[in-house]
């Protein structure tokens, strides 16, 4: 394959990925071998049918090389998903059958083809998806084991950190297939650097990975006698130690049917002061400078939370397009100061599945409904808040407690817009 004229200067590139705390772990020579466009990959394990925002850094990373001039791959695990990574897991993954694993990897797929949808061609080519299973599948086991396994050793594999905490553990230890995982890893870098179609000889990925990347760049280093890098990043923890993406309603996916909209942009609005400039390095397109001065602003002015309804709205926009970013603000703007009337059911439905405290059920007291959804935890609490007149109705102050919520009074039939005080919400939705 002709290579193109170079389009970046690959040191800056790294450099920027570096201030921006992209960069953890890099093979030696990478910034020269970057100097040329060059192909780029990073796997993703098809263990669910939609990706988390935890596979956002990586994801967005390959957008930033994307738009430096380099193409990338996207490859779905659908061979390796059949087996499941076992870097740093306490317990052996769920193997999934052959439907369930056809399902996940058209989900990912269709969903990463999105992500990359507005960014114009690299200069070699479009972003490319593919899956590990078209050149892994016809693949004999003795086959496997004399052209690849041949080039391991068995000791720097039980060396790696990942494999030494599972075989510490008497009760768990590690099954030979979770072991073999970093022999199939590697036999994808492999495969995508010796073919002509590709020439990938870059992987990208999370620094967890470093064993089972590094282990491509050996494979292709002893069979093929090329030159392969990768690159690691860092992993996620907000400034208070606790564990990135996660919400009180558990994992925030990138699928709107798992995720709503407005559950994923109040996520990063509420992104706390401490963590916001990490997160805009991380996953905005805002220069570092631009960064730097929506921080000044943030500083001068904190209520206004500036720097956070950018990254909100940003990352809104990436994964749920415009239409997704103005539903999500208009339900915030209506909730925190708007006329409950201009709710949508549509808006009603995406509060319904994730976005506000919910209880469901037939007609109910109001009394009876404020206890059931969490809004106050006893009759004596919510006669206290109906007599100060803090509790809202559908947007309409109410004090009687043996009010009854019907699909009658109910929006759309279905749903009670509760309120206490200025800031609390609950639903209840009659099925």
């Amino acid at each position: 394959m002709e290579k193109p004229s170079p389009k970046t200067n690959s040191a800056d590139l790294l450099n920027e990925f570096e201030k921006r705390g992209l960069l953890y772990q890099s093979t030696p020579g990478l910034a020269a071998h970057l100097a040329q466009p060059r192909t780029i990959y990073c796997g993703f394990d098809p263990t669910a049918d939609s990706l988390h925002i935890g596979s956002l850094v990586p994801l967005l990373t390959l957008r930033r090389l994307q738009l430096a001039g380099h193409r990338v791959i996207i490859l779905v695990g659908g061979a390796t998903g059949m087996i499941g990574d076992p870097s740093f897991k306490a317990t052996e993954r769920k193997l999934l059958d052959d439907a369930t694993l056809a399902h996940n990897v058209a989900g990912i797929a269709a969903q990463v083809t999105k992500l990359f949808a507005d960014v114009p061609a690299g200069a070699l080519g479009k972003p490319l998806v593919l899956n590990n299973a078209d050149w892994t599948k016809g693949v004999g086991v003795l086959e496997f084991l004399r052209d690849i396994g041949k080039h391991f050793s068995v000791n720097q594999m039980i060396a790696r950190d990942s494999v030494k905490t599972r075989l510490a553990r008497d009760d768990v230890g590690i099954s030979f297939t979770e072991f073999s995982y970093a022999l199939l890893q590697a036999f994808d870098f492999h495969e995508m650097f010796r073919d002509k179609r590709y020439e990938c000889s870059v992987q990208l990925g999370a620094s967890d990975q470093w064993g089972n990347m590094t282990a491509g760049t050996e494979l292709i280093r002893k069979k093929l006698r090329g030159e392969a890098h990768v690159l690691t990043l860092p992993l996620l923890t907000k400034a208070d130690g606790t564990k990135f993406g996660k919400s009180e309603s558990g994992t925030l996916w990138l699928d709107a049917a798992k995720t709503s909209p407005y559950a994923f942009y109040q996520f990063w609005l509420n992104t706390s002061d401490a963590d916001v400039e990490k997160y805009l390095k991380l996953f905005s397109f805002l220069s570092l400078e631009d960064i730097e001065n929506h921080m000044a602003m943030q500083r001068r002015n904190p209520e206004n939370r500036g720097a956070q309804h950018h990254l909100a709205g940003e990352l809104t926009q990436l994964v749920h397009g415009q239409d997704g970013v103005i539903g999500a603000q208009r339900i915030s703007a209506i909730l925190f100061g708007g006329s409950k009337e201009e709710l949508t059911e549509a808006d009603l439905a995406q509060l319904a599945h994730d976005g506000l405290p919910q209880a469901n059920g037939p007609a109910q007291s109001l009394l009876e409904a404020l206890i059931l959804t969490g809004l106050v935890a006893s009759k004596r609490e919510a006669r206290d808040f109906l007599k100060q007149g803090a509790i809202q109705h559908n947007g309409v102050v109410v004090s009687d407690e043996a009010l009854e919520l019907t699909p009658a009074n109910a929006k759309y039939g279905r749903y009670h817009l509760l309120k206490r005080g200025k800031k609390q919400f609950a639903l209840l939705v009659h099925a």
